[in-house]
């Protein structure tokens, strides 16, 4: 059971130029079901990416827990291939990846860590955490850096929810 991924024929003309501005992504196809919210989905997205002033590199560690946490098979294939190419090695991949504890990472990246995992598995972050986060990245980037956590639980769930197939092709 699952959601079809709509054809081409199903879409809005605006949805479907969108789409053919971008990757072709199973995510963006089955977002395209809610037609009015692919636009303010793929415009969120790339606040987050391209425009946000959060370490890059920190971001995706902490997306690739997210997935590893929610079991995000599709966020977790995408987000390796970002990760890869914003600097994060395959050792560090592999130890965020773990089921349990994660170890190995100096204390920023651990801050990270944590902040996601308590975000994912608690919603409201600890005061403890916020502090921190605050002390080490300011107003802007925690502020981003708890959007970019929020955004990608809400994508995990609706990937995982929705059923979206993996590419049989790597995208990136």
């Amino acid at each position: 059971m699952s959601i079809p991924l709509p054809a081409d024929d199903e879409l809005s003309d605006k949805n479907r130029r969108l789409l053919r501005g971008l990757p072709d992504a199973n995510i963006f196809r089955m977002v395209a079901n809610a037609p009015n919210s692919l636009k303010p989905f793929l415009d969120l997205a790339g606040s987050l990416l391209m425009q946000s002033e959060f370490d890059k590199r920190a971001r995706e560690i902490a997306v690739l827990r997210i997935a590893t946490i929610t079991g995000s098979h599709y966020e977790w294939a995408q987000h390796v291939r970002i990760a890869k190419l914003v600097g994060v090695t395959d050792d560090e991949i592999e130890r965020v990846g773990v089921d349990g504890p994660v170890s190995g990472f100096d204390a920023s990246t651990r801050l990270v860590i944590d902040a996601a995992e308590d975000l994912t598995r608690n919603v409201r972050l600890d005061d403890r955490l916020l502090e921190a986060l605050l002390a080490e990245h300011g107003t802007r980037r925690t502020t981003e850096f708890i959007l970019c956590c929020s955004y990608f639980n809400m994508v995990s769930r609706f990937l995982e929810s929705t059923r979206v197939p993996l590419e049989a092709a790597p995208l990136i």
